[in-house]
């Protein structure tokens, strides 16, 4: 059974407790499980990882779960253009992981990008702040993927 006081997932725990949910088994084995990765897992993925160490799940309870950590912004849901949502755990009570993803059209390979450089941090910020005043909305996060081919994949085509 998953230690659910470990402190690599303890911080979860109050969140979804003062929203009124349980801390139940399935939980928190989806969270061992996208915790110990770096991988955008779709929902089969962390039902077959799940389901070793938790025989008694299903992939019901999984897509449920995810749904629900997804809402309280526990986890991101993320779409590259595959037909399937892949999700990632957000690293920490306050503060995800910053990164931009970089996908392969050819093998799908998805690359965390997050070695921003000053100018990237600047354009975007800029951009930000432009699109918060034209539209008077607040931005709090972003999502940025870029889309091509990986160095294996163009040494493939040539």
């Amino acid at each position: 059974m998953i230690n659910r006081y470990s402190i690599e997932m303890s911080w979860w725990i109050p969140r979804l407790r003062t929203a009124g949910f349980r801390v139940t088994v399935p939980r928190q084995t989806i969270f061992s499980v996208l915790s110990k990765t770096d991988k955008h897992m779709s929902a089969e993925d962390i039902y077959m990882a799940v389901h070793k160490a938790y025989p008694a799940i299903g992939l019901t309870t999984v897509y449920r779960t995810l749904d629900l950590l997804v809402q309280m912004g526990l986890v991101l849901k993320f779409d590259f253009g595959d037909g399937k949502a892949r999700y990632e755990l957000i690293r920490g009570q306050q503060e995800e992981l910053h990164h931009h993803h970089l996908v392969c059209k050819g093998c799908g390979r998805i690359i965390d990008y997050t070695d921003f450089i000053g100018e990237e941090t600047d354009l975007i910020e800029k951009v930000e702040k432009e699109l918060s005043n034209k539209y008077d909305f607040k931005i709090d996060r972003h999502i940025i993927q870029f889309y091509g081919l990986c160095n294996e994949c163009r040494d493939d085509k040539k």
